[in-house]
């Protein structure tokens, strides 16, 4: 999903900074535009042109606050999955105490070897493709053992209070995974986002335009409330880029559940 998305790949503060200086810019034309139809301009074209002006600021704000709602449910949900993930893991360990002696401790090793590899997997940006395929050859490669294991175990002793527990919990652990690995892949659509650009832009032109009319530059009103319109678009995009923005998913409940394994 990544590799389809044009503004995935660069940072979300360049994109803000863009943005911000478009803004100024189309505002500015707005303005000289404004400016050069006002002699020809009645009072009731000026009154009609604020209206517009709040219907479009208006439609900004409905637009923003849906967006961010968006990218706070998506990273809500990323957390509550590391967070279920490193519970199963947790359970897995336990319950990995209830299997036959010879199969406890290579369920044990395999799986502080499992638990390491998902918290450095998680360290990587999806950007680099490449290197998040081959952590996770070997995180399916180490499912498959722990598969196996638990497969023999069975045969040795098939009481479902023992290894029949261990296996439900491997189940969970396998499942927690893919749903996290899931829910890294969803973003807002960047058509939402495009189109909450475009409506910001054509907010910056329509007030520039509309103090054109009026004749008097609002430098610092404009300015300031397009940098803060700015830095709400800013967090919507970092907090919709796991592992690749400033605003990230606390890894601490996967870093303590490894100093555990060790």
């Amino acid at each position: 999903m990544v590799d389809n998305e044009f503004l995935y790949g660069y940072s979300s503060v360049l994109i803000a900074v863009v943005l911000f200086l478009v803004i100024i810019v189309f505002n500015e034309v707005g303005f000289v535009s404004g400016r050069y139809v006002q002699s020809r301009t009645d009072d009731e074209v000026k009154t009609l042109t604020g209206s517009i002006q709040a219907s479009i600021l208006g439609l900004l704000a409905l637009l923003l606050g849906f967006t961010f709602s968006m990218a706070m449910q998506r990273y809500d949900n990323r957390t509550m999955a590391l967070i279920d993930e490193a519970n199963t893991m947790g359970t897995a360990m336990l319950r990995a105490q209830l299997l036959p002696g010879e199969y406890q401790t290579k369920a044990d090793n395999t799986l502080r070897d499992y638990i390491r590899l998902r918290v450095e997997m998680g360290q990587v940006d999806l950007t680099r493709v490449d290197v998040r395929s081959d952590y996770q050859r070997q995180i399916v490669a180490l499912q498959n053992q722990l598969w196996g294991i638990t497969l023999a175990a069975t045969e040795t002793d098939p009481r479902p209070v023992t290894t029949g527990s261990f296996l439900q919990s491997l189940n969970a652990m396998i499942d927690a995974q893919g749903k996290r690995n899931a829910l890294l892949q969803l973003h807002v659509p960047e058509s939402i986002l495009l189109l909450l650009f475009v409506v910001f832009i054509a907010s910056g032109s329509i007030m520039g335009y509309s103090a054109g009319l009026s004749g008097k530059r609002m430098v610092v009103p404009i300015v300031l409330v397009s940098l803060l319109i700015t830095l709400i678009v800013f967090t919507i995009i970092d907090l919709d880029r796991p592992k690749r923005g400033l605003i990230q998913v606390d890894q601490n409940v996967m870093s303590a559940l490894l100093k555990q394994a060790r």
